[in-house]
């Protein structure tokens, strides 16, 4: 038994499935037009990723963009393969607060048709790039549902400078009343505010012991499984340094690369981990498309 303070609760683990040159934070220096031209990592780190959920006997939700499955097919099928869930993060990595409705349905319809065609199984998970759900485009999940979404987690209710809704619900929530549960990114209230406790850059950025206690507290004075996330590139500290970024975005970007791998270990061995549809008992499954 791992020893988390509730050995009963079972967090929900999620990858966000891009390159690293396809991150927000760089697509000032590394414009959509040059991906072609970019050397690819992604496929080496998700392999190396499902190598250490395989070891750790964790699961995974892989939020993947329709572009990677395009080029890479073998990624998608790896990620199915392995028993993890396969789900959509749109088809190449555009903020669905800077598209129009019309724009993010074919964004979106896009990445599920490839998602499915490449790995034979139904996606009914959606992850938006950046956590790009706020209160200027209520409509994309009226617009999830329409494309046969089932489910988003897509809400960070925090507040930063580039994403966050911080007075969204901190737990899963049908949002205007629809179909589609919304699934938030984890946080913990404190002082009256929501502080960031899923992953991502603060997993990078402060020392691995703040997540632990954060995801055990979380567990007690809540009792509820922790939503968090990484990507890929995050595992990869021999990545190349893109020229031309400001400060704030290398430094983002970049801090402490060489030492996820090591805090995502010791995470999988302080908890355990299953996909969203396993810890929320969505009931989706691998469910394999119509002949």
């Amino acid at each position: 038994m791992k020893p988390s303070v509730d050995p009963e609760i079972v967090d929900a683990l999620t990858v966000d499935v891009e390159d690293y040159f396809q991150v927000s934070a760089l697509e000032a220096a590394v414009p959509r037009s040059a991906w072609g031209t970019m050397e690819c990592r992604v496929e080496r780190n998700v392999e190396r990723l499902l190598s250490i959920f395989d070891e750790h006997g964790a699961r995974a939700t892989f939020f993947t963009l329709g572009w990677i499955a395009e080029r890479w097919p073998r990624v998608v099928r790896s990620i199915v393969a392995h028993g993890h869930e396969l789900a959509s993060h749109g088809y190449d990595h555009r903020r669905a607060n800077r598209q129009t409705r019309a724009e993010f349905t074919a964004d979106v319809e896009q990445a599920k048709a490839i998602l499915e065609q490449t790995s034979g199984v139904v996606v009914q998970g959606y992850r938006a790039p950046s956590f790009s759900f706020d209160r200027t485009n209520p409509w994309v999940f009226d617009a999830l549902a329409a494309a046969g979404y089932r489910y988003s987690s897509s809400v960070y209710p925090v507040r930063h400078d580039h994403y966050g809704m911080p007075d969204a619900p901190r737990f899963p929530y049908h949002p205007r009343g629809g179909s589609v549960l919304e699934i938030p990114v984890s946080t913990l209230r404190v002082g009256g505010r929501n502080l960031p406790i899923g992953g991502g850059g603060y997993f990078r950025l402060l020392p691995y012991a703040v997540s632990r206690r954060a995801i055990e507290r979380l567990h007690r004075s809540e009792r509820r499984p922790a939503v968090f996330y990484l990507h890929p590139w995050e595992i990869d500290p021999g990545q190349r340094r893109i020229e031309g970024i400001g400060a704030k975005s290398r430094f983002r970007h970049y801090v402490n690369l060489s030492r996820t791998e090591p805090r995502l270990q010791r995470l999988l061995d302080d908890f355990r981990w299953d996909t969203i549809r396993a810890v929320f008992d969505l009931a989706l499954g691998h469910e394999r498309l119509a002949a």
